[in-house]
């Protein structure tokens, strides 16, 4: 966590793509680790790398997915004590509404918790058996407005299973399954790292037209703001991602629009 909050501090070069704030705190005087809430996509930060490489991790993930793997999303992820709790907590959502690649069963998540999590500090909770259905419309709820945190609607009468996790603990979980976090209700912070592995010959799909196409909009218009080489949907998952064991593939290959 030191690395986490000497970013924060802005005491420290990193190579972390994007530092996100917790918007309900921008307008406040919160500084550092009480401000921002997630690190996204640090495969390429040599300290971070280090759980996204943890060879414990990649075993259990070469057990699912099989032996050419790559580092396709990570996440440093943290709940600030003082924000909204409709800014904290995390829609209903699946992870694969945000990829452009398949097939799902292809790809895993690893969700490691930095400290003791429950439902009193915004841990996640899943729809038990959700992995098995298809992938859901997803949309910005009403009254929530975070960048690209989209969910999906008409599944709250749903049973939640809540994952409470204790320092050290990491779970793996499937695209398709519908999970979520609450907000931390907490005076303590509630941090987490985590990655999505994906078999490094995935096949890339075309979003256009799609359910997708949105969120490809406004990753790509981020991408643009940050300055990437190419701000093709597609090649903004490419160049963030990094192969982790085995051999390269479509992953590797960075190409024009579909």
């Amino acid at each position: 966590m030191k690395r986490f909050i000497d970013i924060c501090k802005g005491s420290t070069d990193h190579q972390v793509f994007m530092v996100m704030k917790d918007p309900s705190l921008k307008h406040s005087n919160a500084k550092g680790e009480h401000l921002i809430d997630k690190l996204q996509d640090f495969a390429f930060d040599p300290v971070f790398w280090s759980y996204a490489s943890d060879v414990n991790v990649v075993n259990v993930v070469e057990e699912i997915i099989g032996p050419n793997i790559t580092v396709a999303h990570s996440m440093f992820i943290n709940k600030p004590p003082n924000a909204k709790a409709s800014s904290s907590l995390h829609p209903l959502h699946q992870d694969i509404f945000y990829f452009p690649f398949r097939p799902p069963n292809k790809i895993v998540a690893s969700w490691t918790a930095l400290e003791r999590v429950d439902e009193s500090n915004g841990c996640l909770y899943v729809i038990s058996g959700s992995h098995k259905g298809p992938m859901y419309e997803h949309t910005y709820p009403e009254g929530f407005r975070k960048p690209m945190y989209l969910g999906v609607q008409g599944f709250d009468h749903l049973k939640k299973t809540f994952v409470i996790m204790e320092k050290g603990d990491t779970v793996f979980f499937h695209p398709h399954i519908l999970h979520g976090s609450g907000p931390n209700r907490t005076q303590g912070f509630r941090k987490a790292i985590s990655c999505h592995y994906a078999d490094s010959n995935c096949e890339f799909i075309d979003v256009r037209g799609t359910s997708q196409e949105q969120l490809a909009v406004e990753l790509e218009a981020t991408a643009q703001k940050l300055g990437l080489t190419s701000t093709n949907f597609i090649d903004v998952w490419k160049i963030k991602s990094r192969l982790v064991r085995g051999k390269p593939g479509s992953f590797q290959q960075i190409s024009s629009r579909l």
